[in-house]
């Protein structure tokens, strides 16, 4: 059970363009939103969609692999951890933020099928 603490597995779609900067420390980060939809029925029989939005992060390697390979559209499994963290805006608000630090990303669909 030790390996199971903190540990994220989502299958969806990228939702907009993965967005990499490159640290001048080297480091690289890539950061993108994942789609997760759910169909169910209601309880009148309806068919209904629920759609989950995740923010994810990859850093190094990960990050390159979706500078070169992943764009809008694409389908992908990801494993990762669950992260929060806290920000101040322009106006001085807090902001909070969930994000998905990415371990390891499979493709589900070629990039010229996501096309």
């Amino acid at each position: 059970m030790r390996n199971l603490r903190n540990r994220v597995q989502l299958i969806g779609n990228i939702g907009k363009e993965p967005v990499v900067k490159t640290f001048e420390s080297g480091k690289t980060k890539a950061t993108f939103s994942l789609a997760t939809t759910e169909q169910y029925y209601d309880q009148n029989g309806k068919k209904v969609q629920d759609t989950q939005w995740h923010n994810l992060v990859a850093w190094g390697k990960t990050a390159n692999f979706v500078e070169n390979y992943l764009e809008r559209g694409s389908r992908i499994a990801v494993e990762g951890k669950l992260t929060h963290r806290s920000y101040e805006d322009e106006q001085g608000n807090t902001r909070y933020i969930t994000e998905v630090v990415v371990g390891e990303i499979m493709m589900l669909t070629s990039k010229q099928a996501s096309a």
